[in-house]
């Protein structure tokens, strides 16, 4: 092919034809050239997008999916200090584990491997110690049993890392494993495995809405733990895992309640009077992050939800000197002879909040339903049920729901429900779920003006 110059056309144009035509039509040329390249990279471009699109919207319907379904995208470890026998102590003088299918025992980055079967024990000064935690987990992924404790059914088992740190006193145990899989030990140990499904599925979700917000920080900062097994937070462990609430906890995944966007921390406690009382019975003071604790009242258009439970109503019958007594070994106050006790200040459904017990030597106040509950208890009387069984007295008293009277050298506690009030009663929502409530009437009506919603963060 010649070059084209002034002197030497291509010869597809007359040689007659203006230079200024022939640069037109070739710049023409060049436009529609580059033209269709830019269509065709706009179109690639665009198809790329409608593509991204596309998959971002998949994305979205999956996720929306996942979240109507209550399958938990994430289910992060907790980590639980576990106590010793009768929960009395955080540190335990020795530890003596095994699980059916050997143990892997991991120490300074080295791991070693025991038979299956083969117990093994651990004190303090154990030179496997010497270079910090020593953690612990069974061979075929199951459950490592720790013979050095015992709890309600016999020697407890733990699935997850059991984590062992030596501390000056004795060996803290840690449990590290995930949520959903703690919460298949708490809810039995928590509410019997024989209510009603859906009541069980209320606990699950309250179980899981607590734990996630005590995982916000460490109950425990110097062994790294967020809370212990005993009901200074959730009872785990105490009951093996049942079918029912292990249902319960999967057909919840991933369920907690958010009140305002936030999860929030689920009270709850055994039997209502017949009302709920508010965080005022703790001595705190209703504000816009905890308003979904309110008082309530647990009835239908029927009546009371719990009307016919034992502990719906109870009377305890004490002598002037058994309770002057307690109250002085209780409170630390020697008011002598008991004359009078008096409740100075009532929240909502007739709660004590204040009480002011009067002596032939002195008197005493004290506020909060917990800490009257304590200046009240002990032993040395007897608790009748409204069903006329009777129960002896423990440390707090039944409730806080309760009238005083004077009966000659007798004062009459007449009360009602079992435990603080604040939050979900367990036999109520088992009550009503037998009249056929599911598990999300259950908890929007102990707790006002929330959801139930899955996700952790």
């Amino acid at each position: 092919m010649k070059k084209y110059n002034k002197k030497n056309r291509y010869e597809l144009f007359p040689k007659n034809v203006p230079d200024t035509v022939l640069y037109g039509v070739l710049i023409f040329l060049c436009l529609l050239l580059i033209g269709g390249l830019l269509a065709a990279l706009t179109y690639r471009d665009e198809g790329i997008l409608r593509q991204s699109r596309k998959e971002e919207k998949k994305t979205g319907e999956d996720q929306g999916q996942q979240k109507e379904q209550g399958i938990t995208v994430n289910n992060p470890n907790i980590r639980v200090l576990i106590m010793t026998n009768g929960y009395a102590n955080v540190v335990h003088p020795g530890v003596e584990v095994s699980a059916e299918q050997g143990l892997v025992i991991t120490s300074a980055g080295e791991d070693q491997e025991t038979e299956p079967g083969q117990a093994v024990a651990l004190a303090p000064d154990d030179p496997r110690f010497q270079n910090g935690a020593v953690r612990i987990c069974a061979r075929d992924g199951g459950e490592v049993a720790l013979h050095s404790i015992q709890r309600a059914y016999g020697v407890p088992s733990y699935a997850g890392v059991l984590e062992l740190r030596a501390t000056a006193e004795g060996i803290a145990v840690i449990n590290e494993v995930p949520v959903e899989t703690y919460l298949c030990k708490v809810v039995p140990s928590e509410m019997p495995a024989s209510y009603e499904l859906e009541a069980l599925k209320a606990q699950a979700v309250c179980a899981r809405s607590y734990a996630y917000r005590q995982m916000q920080g460490y109950g425990y900062p110097e062994y790294e733990a967020h809370v212990n097994d005993s009901t200074d937070y959730q009872v785990y462990g105490n009951s093996q895992s049942q079918e029912m609430t292990d249902r319960a906890v999967a057909e919840t995944a991933g369920q907690v309640v958010r009140y305002q966007g936030q999860i929030v921390t689920t009270y709850y406690y055994s039997t209502s009077c017949g009302r709920t009382a508010g965080l005022e019975a703790w001595g705190t003071a209703p504000d816009e992050s905890n308003m979904y604790l309110r008082s309530v009242e647990v009835k239908d258009e029927e009546g009371d939800y719990e009307a016919s439970l034992p502990w719906y109503r109870w009377e305890a019958r004490i002598p002037a000197g058994t309770l002057s007594n307690l109250i002085g070994l209780n409170t630390g106050t020697d008011i002598g002879t008991l004359q009078s006790i008096e409740i100075t200040k009532a929240g909502e459904g007739g709660i004590a909040l204040q009480i002011c017990a009067a002596g032939d030597k002195g008197s005493v106040t004290v506020d909060t339903e917990n800490k009257i509950r304590r200046a009240l208890g002990g032993s040395g009387y007897e608790i009748v049920k409204q069903d006329g069984t009777t129960a002896a007295s423990g440390a707090l008293l039944p409730s806080a729901f309760f009238t005083v009277q004077r009966e000659g050298d007798v004062f009459v506690l007449s009360g009602g429900g079992f435990g603080h009030g604040i939050g979900m009663s367990q036999n109520g929502a088992n009550e009503m779920a037998k009249k056929g409530k599911n598990y999300t009437d259950i908890l929007t009506l102990f707790f006002q003006d929330v959801t139930i919603e899955a996700g952790e963060g």
